[in-house]
């Protein structure tokens, strides 16, 4: 009786590590997944503010003004119509740097991991 309990703790041990297993490889799709369209989505975020800007009539409004007041120059002029913010490169930039960084972190970390000390020295001497 003692020799089938603990068989059948075996047996319930090795079906919780295959769940487990499982578990954790349908998480790690479902986060691929939601990588993918999170990533997606702030990409068509970014698209839209970029390409889809609403002119400011309040400074189209000024310069008229000044046009007819005879004060508009050259100087002023490309003050109030100058961009304030960074280009479509800029802000593309600001935002796959540290995905970048985080990925190539990712790969280090996993390259240690999966070859251990000696490898490392390994490739090292060659």
């Amino acid at each position: 009786m003692n020799e089938e309990l603990k068989k059948k703790a075996e047996e319930l041990e090795q079906t919780l590590e295959m769940q487990l297993s499982l578990a954790k490889k349908e998480s790690e799709d479902f986060a691929k997944v939601g990588g993918a369209i999170l990533v997606g989505g702030v990409i068509a975020f970014l698209a839209v503010r970029l390409f889809f800007r609403k002119k400011d009539k309040k400074t189209e409004k000024i310069l008229k003004v000044l046009e007819k007041e005879g004060l508009l120059d050259e100087e002023i002029q490309s003050k109030l119509t100058k961009k304030n913010q960074p280009g479509f490169l800029g802000r593309l930039s600001a935002v796959l740097v540290p995905i970048a960084i985080n990925y190539g972190r990712e790969q280090i970390i996993k390259k240690f991991n999966e070859g251990g000390p000696m490898e490392v020295q390994d490739e090292k001497s060659k």
